[in-house]
């Protein structure tokens, strides 16, 4: 039976820290280290580990931050879970998990970095959790070092997730939100393949929808929905709510 808890030993942070390698393959350079898993759950950060009986099967990182105009919120690092329990929703149960305990702490915004070319993660992101995108940055993270990023620049969008807004209560309860589509950004659902076998025609697709997702978020447009086919994974652009 898989279980959701909060990280407080060393020995659960040292797990997490082993199970990075296991789901990116960074090199140990790249690993976050046992010291910053510490740190973050001491500074009102967020360590929860999903586990099949005793085994960590997933995990989730969080550390606190501050906006300009003094908000509070979270920045969700990193959520991984091992490649034989996806697809089971041990990524969603991680997070309405932090969802809750930010809820409790009266936290409403809780933010994440994702590769916009990675179409079930953009799903996730948007249509199983209700986050919505308003900003897109180009190569956030310098030169890749996961070999599942490829050799693309590391462009990302930023997931908004509201937790206590009107639209992540009806996404988490299974309702469609009203929307009102204006543009639409296409991934073609063979963009795994390219990455790897044609990385030039992947990075023209990467360049073609950065430029794209900048016009609309600079005519205060959103991603409020997403949507996937056999083909392609499409993003629907709209004001937000």
């Amino acid at each position: 039976m898989i279980a959701v808890r909060r990280l407080l030993a060393l020995a659960e942070f040292s797990e997490a820290v082993k199970l990075q390698q296991c789901v990116w393959g960074f090199p140990d350079s790249e690993l976050l280290p046992l010291r910053f898993f510490v740190v973050a759950n001491r500074i009102g950060g967020q360590v929860f580990g999903a586990y099949d009986t005793d085994r960590m099967i997933g995990f989730c990182l969080a550390i606190p931050g501050v906006k300009a105009n003094g908000v509070a919120y979270l920045h969700s690092h990193m959520l991984g879970v091992l490649p034989a329990y996806r697809n089971v929703g041990v990524g969603r149960r991680l997070k309405l998990e932090q969802r809750a305990d930010a809820l409790a702490r009266g936290i409403q915004l809780v933010e994440w970095t994702f590769d916009p070319l990675e179409i079930k993660n953009a799903f996730f992101n948007i249509e199983r959790l209700g986050a919505i995108v308003r900003r897109y940055e180009e190569n956030e993270y310098g030169a890749p070092s996961s070999p599942l990023h490829g050799a693309l620049p590391t462009d990302r969008c930023v997931a908004e997730w509201w937790i206590a807004s009107p639209r992540v209560e009806q996404v988490l309860a299974g309702r469609q939100p009203d929307r009102q589509t204006e543009e639409r950004i296409a991934v073609p659902a063979e963009i795994g393949r390219l990455r790897s076998e044609d990385p030039a025609r992947a990075r023209r697709i990467q360049c073609s929808n950065a430029a794209r997702f900048q016009d609309c978020f600079a005519r205060g447009l959103a991603v409020v929905g997403f949507e996937r086919s056999a083909t392609e994974g499409t993003y629907l652009l709209g004001l937000s709510q």
